[in-house]
């Protein structure tokens, strides 16, 4: 069995255990004993950077939130994927994270929070949401739909959460949005909120691994 290193150990909000560890060659976060992310499956995370670039194509200057830094897959993508014009605000509520993410965690997202297109706001997703206006909002938080890492995060997922997202979005724009399995009711809440909703599966490896959804949702238009 290979050894398992700990590299940081502090608790959430909610008082769970948070631990930075490198398992297997790795590096992991763990969220009361629970996988949140490993450095070994960024695949899906990464999609959901090139979906947005997929509907968003050559558009100047594209505004781009994301909900949730993590080990920097997401915002390490999107960096490579947008141009130089792209302006880039990543959302996070965790110091611990932000610390991981300039430490230990630097090197594995090409240190993507140095890149000059971003802007890292520190706290809760929902003050950048409010600024409304985003052409694409990926939102990366906890697993998902399904709230794992601090309970107030399930509100983002909810019918006033959603609502929210809808309203935040150019009529334009796309969300879209991670979990770490298939949900029914959040994907009929994105419907009744008013938008248009697709399903992608998204391996966490390139041809092997958990198969994660993305969920990708762009405003309905009103027929004329």
């Amino acid at each position: 069995m290979r050894k398992r290193e700990v590299l940081e150990r502090s608790t959430t909000p909610d008082g769970k255990l948070l631990e930075l560890a490198i398992e297997g060659g790795h590096y992991v976060i763990r969220v009361a004993n629970a996988l949140l992310m490993s450095s070994g499956a960024f695949g899906s995370e990464q999609h959901m950077a090139v979906i947005a670039r997929e509907v968003l194509g050559e558009r100047r200057a594209p505004r781009i939130l994301i909900g949730g830094l993590g080990m920097g897959g997401t915002l390490r993508a999107v960096l490579d994927n947008f141009g130089s014009d792209a302006q880039v605000t990543v959302a996070e509520l965790l110091p611990e994270s932000i610390q991981y993410a300039r430490t230990h965690l630097a090197a594995l997202a090409g240190h993507a929070l140095d890149d000059p297109r971003v802007e890292l706001y520190e706290g809760d997703v929902r003050e950048p949401i409010t600024r409304g206006g985003w052409d694409a909002i990926l939102l990366d938080v906890d697993n998902g739909p399904s709230a794992l890492t601090a309970d107030s995060n399930a509100s983002l997922y909810s019918p006033a959460g959603t609502a929210r997202l809808r309203r935040a979005l150019a009529p334009d724009g796309v969300l879209v949005v991670w979990s770490v399995s298939p949900d029914t009711r959040y994907e009929a809440r994105l419907r009744a909120g008013g938008l248009d909703t697709k399903i992608v599966r998204a391996r966490a490896r390139a041809t092997k691994g958990a198969i994660h959804t993305l969920f990708v949702a762009r405003p309905r238009r009103t027929k004329q």
